[in-house]
């Protein structure tokens, strides 16, 4: 049994279907907070258990195609899994259960009376469906579809309980999103002009035929609304103005997988449509300008909100740095650091959020004896920044020595200037975290230039808090098992990259292998070269 003739077509369109039918279910069953609740946590499981499977499929039998209603390639749709794809499903479905079950925690612990629960559960399984789609569109228009799915939830969720400053973030998001969906409607035009398809194996197959001009015009304006999308310098300006604002949940589903949507958009287009190494250089010296100029923006924060999003802008310079090397060193140094980095943000963000319920702020000027008030949420904060500023033996160290080697392989003078940056771009973040640590965790908080004061009462999806004196507070007590559970399961998942990064690495590899062959690619969705080689008269 091979993987495109068995279970593929069974479980491929699931990750899917599942969010958007319990989608459903939530919306019919919405004054049943409990039940919502229940129907969400299953479904994601759910998708958890299938990813993983396709995963193992995948990298058993290698990559597979489903088209969808029975529709001949190129004109139906058609949904591609193979180990990147498929990995990337694993990945963030682990990360949206997580995140989900936190926040079902932080709902419980403080009250969801006039919390917007019933509006949350069904909005973020829309925004799971919406990523599922991403990563599995075969073509260019449902890829199309999928960021608009996720980007639409996005938008409710973003602007949760519609505070001022919540608004306000909202609307630069929503512009930001809608002009990166306009350049990349206009992409889309522009390729359906130049080779009559969408679908992303025939466009490979025909842009052979399109002048080199035409061709290089086409990719560049993907690449730019793509580049919107992952908060790639100088398009990152929108991020840190944005996520912010959001409750922690979703601040920490944000950090972590939408700018990864951008990403995984940038490999599969650098690897079926670009021409040559056109692009190559721009993206490395994009991947620089984002891993330094965001790392000093987080040296300049005092807010921890704010200060890991500029880190989360500086290190998507790494993942721009191995796609521009190009190489299968690059690709599988991409591939590990991006699984690497989902995890790890998106646990800090989660940390975030139980630093503002404990401490009354996540603002520096505020925090102080965080390690004597709660050493269990000291060590949790401990290992993910150490892992993120690249500690050995930790993933994140890995990542980067995959990268660096990657780029010592290449030996240009440009991927050795990348070198240097991101060297320095390691130190600065270790810094930073270390930063975080001596303010927050280590030094009382009598020092803390606004120590005396904090939110009068934790808050969950609406931020009602006002500013009281820190002795006045409504003491939240111990930190929820609801929501210290996956923060602890995340952290976890994050050491398992360290503990199997031989045979991570391994699936790594051959994932990079299938991206710098697009041979593969092509044959799994069109069939033997045979059949496509004069794809230009379908």
């Amino acid at each position: 049994m091979t993987l495109s003739t068995g279970l593929l077509p069974v479980l491929c369109p699931l990750p899917v279907l599942i969010p958007l039918l319990t989608a459903a279910a939530t919306l019919i069953v919405g004054r049943k907070e409990r039940v919502q609740q229940v129907i969400s946590i299953a479904a994601l499981t759910a998708v958890v258990a299938i990813s993983g499977v396709l995963l193992y499929l995948a990298d058993r039998d290698g990559m597979g195609a489903v088209q969808v209603g029975g529709w001949d390639t190129p004109i139906g749709i058609t949904l591609v899994v193979d180990r990147l794809s498929a990995g990337m499903l694993l990945v963030s479905s682990i990360v949206l259960l997580a995140v989900l079950i936190f926040a079902v925690g932080q709902g419980i612990s403080d009250g969801t009376e006039r919390q917007p629960t019933s509006i949350f559960q069904p909005t973020y399984l829309i925004l799971s469906a919406g990523v599922s789609i991403a990563f599995l569109a075969g073509d260019m228009f449902n890829l199309f579809v999928g960021f608009e799915v996720l980007l639409a939830a996005s938008f409710v969720l973003l602007t949760l309980g519609a505070s001022a400053d919540r608004v306000r973030a909202g609307v630069s998001y929503v512009m930001v999103s809608m002009v990166s969906s306009l350049i990349f409607l206009t992409g889309i035009a522009l390729a359906y002009a130049a080779t009559g398809t969408l679908n992303f194996a025939d466009m490979s197959v025909r842009m052979a035929t399109v002048p080199l001009g035409t061709r290089s015009a086409i990719c560049a304006v993907l690449l730019v609304a793509f580049g919107i999308k992952a908060a790639v310098f100088p398009l990152s300006n929108w991020l840190p103005d944005s996520y912010p604002t959001a409750p922690a949940p979703v601040t920490a589903v944000f950090a972590g997988l939408l700018t990864k949507v951008g990403v995984y958009a940038i490999i599969r287009v650098h690897a079926l449509l670009l021409p040559g190494t056109t692009f190559d250089s721009v993206l490395l010296v994009c991947g620089l300008l984002t891993m330094v100029i965001g790392i000093l923006g987080a040296i300049a924060q005092s807010d921890i909100k704010r200060l890991l999003s500029f880190t989360l802008v500086s290190h998507i310079g790494y993942l721009m740095f191995g796609v521009g090397l190009n190489s299968i060193g690059g690709t599988t140094g991409t591939v590990f650091y991006v699984v690497h980095h989902i995890l790890v943000q998106t646990t800090l963000f989660l940390v975030v959020g139980l630093i503002e319920r404990q401490a009354g702020s996540a603002s520096l000027s505020r925090l102080g004896g965080l390690l004597a008030a709660s050493p269990a949420l000291a060590l949790l904060f401990g290992i993910p920044a150490l892992n993120l500023g690249g500690i050995p033996p930790f993933s994140g160290f890995i990542g980067k020595v995959r990268l660096l080697q990657a780029g010592a392989a290449d030996g240009s003078v440009l991927s050795w200037i990348l070198i240097a940056g991101a060297v320095m771009t390691s130190l600065l973040t270790l810094y930073v975290m270390a930063r975080v640590w001596s303010k927050a965790f280590w030094r009382p908080r009598v020092q803390a230039p606004e120590g005396a004061l904090a939110h009068a009462a934790p808050s969950a999806l609406i931020d009602e808090s006002t500013d009281v004196l820190f002795d006045d507070r409504d003491d939240p007590g111990r930190m929820p098992r609801l929501m210290v559970a996956p923060t602890v399961a995340l952290i976890a998942v994050g050491l398992a990259l360290t503990v199997f990064a031989g045979p991570i690495l391994n699936i790594c590899r051959h994932a990079a292998e299938d991206l710098n062959d697009p041979h593969r690619y092509l044959e799994t969705v069109l069939g033997p070269p045979a059949t496509w080689q004069s794809g230009g008269d379908r």
